[in-house]
């Protein structure tokens, strides 16, 4: 898959993208087989991308996503998907970049994200990206942790807090088209 920059561009999410994130999001968690991981428990009743502070994605249609809600204060990654057609692009990447962004020009001191410990794209990962691990957890992220272990998560392997302060030497630069609302193009 080629990709150029209006390709890469991330954007707030309409809602009529939901039905395609959550493709994207079964078809990046089928990646998780390959290392033992799954099938996750899916509940109808946990609607995150609706209830998201925001939903950021990447490509024209949708091939990655980041749904953050507010934990505790701090803007929390609850889901980050790229589609495996579509990865190894440095998608991931820069929609963390962009929800780190998007928290400090909101004014969120950090973000947090919950994530298995060993897994190469998951906390390897955000610590390549600066993210730290939470020894003590705030209630909120105990919270998502204790339901974690309740659907069974944990079974797959050692679950982690992270998480990354937001100043001025961890932000990246901004970049021209991140967090930019999609033009509507029906008129």
């Amino acid at each position: 898959m080629t990709c150029d920059a209006a390709d890469m561009a991330i954007h707030v999410a309409d809602p009529e993208d939901f039905e395609v994130l959550r493709q994207v999001e079964e078809a990046a968690d089928m990646l998780f087989a390959k290392v033992g991981i799954g099938p996750f428990t899916v509940s109808q009743d946990e609607n995150h991308l609706r209830r998201a502070a925001v939903v950021l994605v990447s490509g024209a249609p949708p091939v990655g996503f980041a749904c953050v809600e507010i934990v505790d204060g701090l803007a929390h990654i609850w889901q980050l998907s790229v589609h495996p057609a579509a990865s190894r692009h440095g998608r991931g990447r820069a929609l963390v970049e962009a929800v780190c962004e998007w928290a400090t020009s909101n004014g969120y001191p950090a973000v947090t994200v919950t994530t298995f410990r060993d897994v190469p794209w998951n906390g390897p990962f955000y610590a390549r990206l600066g993210f730290t691990f939470v020894e003590e957890l705030s209630p909120g992220l105990q919270a998502i942790r204790d339901h974690e272990r309740e659907i069974g998560d944990d079974a797959f392997g050692p679950r982690v807090a992270m998480r990354k302060d937001m100043n001025r030497s961890t932000v990246p630069a901004p970049r021209a088209r991140h967090c930019q609302p999609r033009q509507n193009s029906r008129t």
